[in-house]
């Protein structure tokens, strides 16, 4: 049996436009049709100041969307173009994952918007 393992292999899943400057929810991804998607980090992009203030943003599917990252403040992006790598943090007991359906929605849900508009966020997973 023949495996793309290309298509398998940990890769930029989107790249989004995200406000930090309000709460608001923003569609990340959706799984395409007979996939299963695994997301494995995001990387968030300061788009200028006021950097990221004390926004605050959650990532997981439409109607759960702490599944994949509960809250993560922001507050250290200090200038244009810094970035945070935001993942769940492994440890002794192994990090559990989700693996989301066909047509599941991700989404970022900024809960405390005090930061710049106009940042980029880039998710990041497989697909199997």
């Amino acid at each position: 049996m023949s495996v793309d393992l290309k298509e398998k292999a940990d890769s930029l899943l989107s790249a989004t436009t995200l406000s930090l400057a309000a709460a608001a929810a923003t569609t990340l991804y959706t799984v395409p049709a007979g996939k299963r998607c695994v997301i494995t980090k995001a990387i968030l992009v300061s788009a200028g100041t006021p950097f990221g203030g004390t926004s605050a943003l959650t990532i997981g599917q439409v109607g759960a969307l702490t599944d994949f990252l509960d809250t993560q403040t922001v507050s250290n992006l200090d200038a244009e173009y810094d970035a945070v790598i935001m993942t769940p943090v492994p440890n002794a007991t192994p990090v559990k994952q989700k693996s989301y359906a066909a047509a599941t929605v991700i989404q970022a849900n900024v809960t405390t918007g005090n930061g710049v508009a106009g940042c980029t966020l880039y998710l990041f997973g497989f697909l199997y």
